[in-house]
């Protein structure tokens, strides 16, 4: 009996070993669909209709047809009409054709819009993607008439936009919700969100909008809002009542919160208990880990850290002359685990490098004839981006899509674009950081499977850390003192790997060199005084390591008119880094995009059910197609 329960322990350690040390963490593989993002626009129209316009920003593999359905239920609106299924791909504005035939394998480029054989309102349209992979944006709209409710008190909209049969996993869902009127208070809109990963957030942002969004939605749950307004900016609707309808809304969407607050507090309780078991396992097989602290001590010994084969204090030139911003900030710093915090100054280094390469223009001009204040404009000069790197690509891309139909923005303004765009920005981010990592195993300086191994070990360190911690706090002194042990291994493991190869050491000590000549510049005994074009040039690196204010002083030092117009001119990278704070406004604003939180919506479902979707595959079609012979001929 002892050795079963033993056997049954091992196992059950083990399972729970594989999900906190796992390699990696990836993205949930939804099947052949995933929405990088899902936007709804929703218009209240004074007749009790809404009008809405759904975005789907898609990645799709080996899909003929995408479909939204909607439960019929006259007793939550009358019809839907007004069915448009267009192409936004990459700037695309193609409209599909609509057909009156309900079809299992829409034909490519077309629509239809009706009641399908399962009895719900079916939107679906023609994709072609039998054997092809690839990114789509498509945008549906449609008018769902008599959605809104008129009561003596109130108008009520309650609308589930996702349904529990939608089958595909997006990484973020917005909606806007716009008012046919101002009302006179903001305090007279009441807003309530459902969801039932209780991971969303919704609230009124002004006196006629109202917004919600769902964060790492998964397929399979509804997302519903309600709302109340004052009736009088509803003129006229299908579904009027002779009642009052605050009290009974309240009293509802209370007794749901109640539920939603006890799941909370269940989740905390039930962390708790599950902790407090697994320790007890893991401390029944502590030897397993004493082998594996054996196993990290030997591999210590073998691994031989990579050193600079030639020390340099000082280094006078760029150590390689097409290095990116990104390039050289990732070889400096290594920030594997950390490439985030670092982007606002490879987003403000590459603005001026990209100047230098004649890709943007940069100007100065005062705000007004007596103002000190000035202005500082960034142009776009138009040229073809073919010739530079995707790190270069991105940002640039990014920069044209915040000028939308001109050809210049003020910084102040691209700053705001930044913060308002906080999946677009990540999306940057996380495309910059693969392009580097690329660029650099290119060209032999980085070694991707060192890196790999650097984050599962630092990661297993952190793990046996918390562990170890829980262990102490649970009074189970083995387990900490061994966990404890393998994490100081596995964290010593990680600063061993060599994640840049020798030639990246090399040239890593090199830029370390340059960046130390430019914060003492001004302390050496230089026989020739690099030119201005030089230190424009420096200046794109030392903006990308954070020390162009340092720089900026040491050149000061050394040219004590360089801030002057007439010695540089209002062009130069050094008279607005001078007159402005350049970098620090980037940093400030892409950190306020990225650290962007949101609060999760309370409460559950009950609206009505609808809001489902998904894709068809050509292996699934063949089955279908036999068990519906006639699913094709129903006509609108």
């Amino acid at each position: 009996m002892k050795n079963i329960v033993s056997k049954i322990t091992c196992i059950i350690l083990l399972i729970f070993l594989c999900l906190f040390c796992s390699k990696t963490t990836v993205k949930a593989d939804s099947g052949n669909l995933y929405l990088n993002r899902l936007e709804f626009k929703v218009s209240v129209n004074s007749d009790g209709s809404i009008n809405v316009t759904e975005l789907w920003d898609i990645d799709i593999r080996n899909t003929n047809t995408l479909f939204k359905t909607f439960e019929i239920d006259k007793e939550k609106y009358s019809s839907i009409s007004d069915v448009k299924v267009v192409e936004r791909t990459s700037g695309k504005n193609y409209e599909f054709s609509k057909i009156n035939k309900e079809m299992y394998h829409v034909t490519e480029n077309s629509f239809y819009a009706l009641e399908n054989s399962d009895g719900k309102f079916e939107i679906a349209w023609g994709i072609g993607m039998d054997h092809s992979t690839g990114n789509r944006v498509y945008q549906i709209s449609y008018k769902v008439n008599d959605a809104i409710a008129k009561y003596n008190d109130y108008a009520e909209l309650y609308w589930q936009f996702i349904g529990n049969d939608f089958s595909i996993d997006a990484d973020k869902i917005t909606g806007t919700i716009i008012l046919p009127s101002e009302v006179n208070d903001i305090q007279e809109i009441k807003v309530w969100g459902h969801t039932e990963g209780l991971n969303g957030e919704i609230y009124a942002t002004g006196k006629d909008e109202i917004k919600f969004q769902v964060n790492d939605y998964k397929n399979g749950n509804m997302v519903e809002i309600r709302t109340l307004f004052p009736n009088s900016i509803i003129k006229t609707s299908g579904r009027t009542y002779n009642q009052n309808r605050y009290d009974e809304v309240v009293k509802e969407e209370t007794k749901w919160a109640n539920k939603a607050n006890i799941k909370r507090q269940w989740e905390e309780i039930k962390d708790e208990v599950i902790w407090t078991f697994i320790f007890y396992v893991i401390l029944a097989v502590c030897i397993i880990y004493i082998e594996k602290a054996v196993k990290y001590g030997k591999k210590i010994i073998q691994t031989k850290k990579y050193k600079p084969e030639q020390k340099i204090d000082y280094f006078r030139e760029v150590p390689k002359e097409n290095a990116t911003p990104g390039e050289a900030l990732y070889l400096l710093k290594e920030p594997y685990n950390k490439f985030r915090s670092c982007f606002g100054n490879i987003f403000s280094a590459n603005i001026l490098n990209l100047k230098l390469k004649e890709y943007l223009n940069i100007r100065v001009e005062k705000e007004s004839q007596n103002s000190k204040k000035e202005k500082i404009y960034i142009k776009d000069t138009r040229k073809d981006l073919n010739t530079l790197k995707k790190e270069e690509k991105g940002i640039m891309s990014f920069i044209r899509d915040s000028l939308g139909n001109n050809n210049e923005i003020e910084m102040k303004d691209l700053e705001k674009y930044i913060k308002g765009h906080a999946v677009k920005v990540s999306g940057l981010i996380e495309r910059s950081q693969i392009s580097i990592e690329h660029s650099l195993s290119r060209d032999k300086l980085l070694d991707k499977k060192a890196k790999v191994e650097y984050k599962q070990y630092k990661e297993k360190a952190h793990i046996y850390f918390v562990i170890a911690l829980c262990s102490l706090i649970y009074g189970i002194i083995p387990c900490t003192i061994i966990f404890f042990i393998n994490g100081l291994l596995c964290n010593k493991i990680a600063k061993k790997e060599n994640v840049l190869t020798q030639e990246g050491i090399n040239i890593k000590e090199k830029w370390i060199g340059l960046k130390k000549y430019m914060e003492d510049f001004s302390l050496l005994e230089e026989k020739e005084v690099p030119s201005i074009v030089v230190w424009e040039k420096f200046l794109v690196y030392a903006t990308a390591f954070g020390v162009a204010d340092k720089v900026l002083k040491q050149l000061k030092t050394v040219y004590p008119n360089i801030d002057e117009i007439d010695t540089i001119g209002t062009s130069s990278s050094l008279y607005f880094m001078y007159h402005s704070n350049f970098t620090s406004s980037f940093n400030s604003s892409i950190n306020s995009s990225i650290s962007s939180t949101y609060s999760s919506g309370s409460g559950s479902g009950g609206g009505f059910s609808g809001g489902g979707g998904g894709g068809r595959w050509p292996e699934v079609a063949e089955v279908e197609d036999r068990n519906h012979p006639n699913k094709e001929e129903k006509n609108f």
